[in-house]
């Protein structure tokens, strides 16, 4: 095989064919701008891989009203509404009543899917199973991505801007200078011990539960297939743990008066997720532009993974058009700013809800009644109600 480098050249070089990098090169390729985007995963593999599931109005409109697919509103699951469930008593917060908005359950494979197959239906340039990548000259106009390509051949994308959409261990992150970047974190000391079953739904919408044995989170997947979690310790071992042990540690964390029983199937995957808060400041370097994880990661409790992702994108997309279109770099100046904004407010959300609803290591019964106390802030409370409600469902768009 020949040892020779193949180089490609395009405007947008886009590492990480997540629903990120996906979303912003389908947003360039309508605006008649082009885009190579390499990804170290095959599409199956991807598709696979069980995410979180909840998209904010916003993502929907951007899969819908941008040409990628209607599968969300025909296939997902419209919630207008979550359940807070304390000490065995829920309360629902009712987000059509209070801020006019709804939620979708669908799946983030689900949302890759449909924009792999919209990039593939519309010629786009995506490289699946790339080893080896590297990205140089971050501070030269023409950046360029390395890489071996599936067939096991040396390439190169040389790229006018370039786009890091390549997940919390990103390389194009890591290629930013220490001295050039600040990386803002906190570890949490507790997991998620994770369940998908074979069962129909225990409740018609989500229900985020906190007792005196920890927080659960009781989701879904699809009408036969649920996603279950309760908080674990982070070195948990998932071998220790059988279906009746696990149905028992869930159920006696949901229990209470009012009879609330999970509705149990057979468990075919398992694990423990680990999470924290993660900022990178600046997400820009040169013309390399971060999102989505690449740039900041949440805790899962505020479901605002995915859709901060998309939120970059929005952010990211007119600003490159811009520049490509106008000559106008205002939009790329300014773009680490505006998406920080909206990063730090969807941090701030996710690390309240966290603590909120999680039972800390080692935490005496006054932590316990006064997280009670703000647990009934919210809920006796209209005001409460609707600030709770207005983070979930996501903030208006600029």
């Amino acid at each position: 095989m020949s040892t020779e480098r193949t180089v490609s050249s395009t405007r947008v070089g886009i590492v990480g064919a997540g629903p990120a990098g996906l979303m912003l090169a389908h947003l360039l390729d309508r605006a008649g701008i082009d885009s190579i985007v390499v990804e170290k995963r095959d599409r199956d593999t991807i598709h696979a891989t069980h995410r979180a599931g909840i998209l904010e109005a916003a993502t929907v409109r951007m899969l819908t009203e941008t040409g990628v697919d209607g599968r969300v509103l025909t296939e997902g699951h419209e919630h207008r509404g979550t359940v807070l469930r304390f000490q065995g008593e829920s309360h629902r917060i009712d987000f059509q009543d209070l801020v006019g908005h709804s939620v979708w359950l669908y799946p983030q494979n689900e949302v890759f899917w449909d924009l792999a197959a919209a990039r593939e239906r519309d010629g786009g340039d995506v490289r699946w199973s790339v080893t080896d990548t590297e990205v140089l000259d971050l501070d030269t106009d023409r950046p360029r991505i390395r890489f071996t390509d599936a067939e096991g051949a040396p390439c190169e994308v040389r790229c006018d801007v370039l786009v890091g959409a390549d997940g919390s261990q990103s390389v194009c992150r890591r290629a930013i200078p220490e001295h050039a970047r600040t990386d803002n974190f906190v570890e949490y000391p507790f997991a998620w011990f994770g369940i998908l079953t074979e069962a129909p739904p225990s409740a018609p919408e989500l229900i985020y539960a906190n007792s005196e044995h920890g927080f659960a989170l009781v989701s879904s997947r699809s009408e036969s297939v649920q996603r279950m979690y309760f908080q674990c310790d982070p070195e948990e071992d998932v071998a220790q743990w059988d279906d009746e042990r696990i149905w028992a540690e869930l159920q006696r964390r949901v229990d209470g008066p009012d009879g609330l029983r999970l509705q149990q199937g057979p468990i075919f995957d398992k694990t423990v997720l680990k999470f924290r808060s993660y900022v990178c400041e600046p997400l820009r370097h040169g013309r390399l532009f971060l999102v989505g994880d690449a740039g900041h990661t949440v805790p899962p409790t505020g479901a605002k993974g995915l859709n901060l992702a998309f939120c970059d994108v929005r952010a990211l997309a007119p600003a490159l058009i811009g520049f490509f279109r106008d000559g106008d770099d205002s939009g790329l100046a300014g773009y680490s700013a505006t998406a920080l904004e909206r990063v730090w407010r969807a941090q701030n959300f996710s690390y309240w809800a966290t603590n909120l609803l999680h039972a800390q290591p080692g935490e005496n019964p006054f932590h316990q009644k006064r997280r009670h106390g703000e647990f009934t802030a919210i809920t006796s409370s209209a005001r409460g109600a609707a600030y709770f409600a207005e983070c979930y469902t996501g903030w208006p768009e600029d």
